[in-house]
């Protein structure tokens, strides 16, 4: 009689998807009930705010400061010496472009790949990405709990812009294996049956592109 082959749960798991979906908030939870170590998305941007009142060449200088503090993150990250110990990150390295492509011009896109291209080579890739999802407009009710100053400057048009630009990315990512989430009708952050339903899904093998969307969730926040 033969025995099932034991899974090996994947030891770098990045969590993706648009702004104010959740992907902090999964990553830490996911690191915390895995035992493992995450690494958080760059904060504290000194061109952010420059940007989202569109000002003049702001949007390469953001591009620019995040992809080399991104680039240091993963290039500092090193699993020969965590243990074993799963790695989770809260954002994919690859979405750097998402945005490049969404905000730069011709000219500043063409130097931006030449760095992209130079970093992009000597850094890890994940063995899962987990890509949530939601609808504009919950993402414009969850940055508005948020009340973030700079977030509430975005337009409708850009997050819609934002989101189409995701989808279309993940439709064609192939680099690891994927996890696609809907969220716009969960709340895996206070709602604990949520969250269990998701962890539990994680948990589980995930081979290419698979999708889940569990069954009775409602009210996503």
């Amino acid at each position: 009689m033969s025995h099932p082959v034991q899974y090996t749960p994947p030891g770098f798991i990045a969590v993706e998807g648009p702004l104010r979906v959740g992907k902090s908030s999964l990553a830490q939870i996911l690191a915390e009930r895995l035992g493992g170590v995450r690494i958080a998305d760059v904060e504290n941007n000194p061109f952010l705010g420059a940007f989202y009142a569109e000002r003049p060449g702001a949007a390469f200088s953001t591009q620019l400061y995040f992809l080399m503090k991104r680039y240091q993150q993963w290039r500092e990250l090193d699993r020969t010496t965590l243990g074993g110990r799963v790695v989770v990150s809260d954002y994919l390295f690859e979405k750097d472009k998402i945005f490049a492509y969404l905000n730069l011009n011709d000219a500043e896109l063409e130097l931006y790949n030449e760095y992209y291209e130079l970093l992009a080579g000597e850094l890890p890739i994940p063995d899962l990405v987990i890509y949530l999802q939601a609808k504009p407009e919950t993402l414009r009710l969850r940055i508005a709990r948020k009340n973030i100053e700079a977030e509430n400057q975005i337009s409708d048009e850009y997050l819609a812009a934002v989101v189409e630009a995701y989808e279309y990315f993940f439709h064609h990512y192939t680099s690891s294996d994927l996890l696609v989430v809907e969220t716009s009708e969960m709340d895996f952050v206070h709602r604990s049956q949520d969250l269990e339903n998701l962890l539990e899904r994680v948990r589980q093998p995930v081979k290419g592109t698979q999708y889940f969307l569990p069954l009775g969730s409602r009210g996503g926040d």
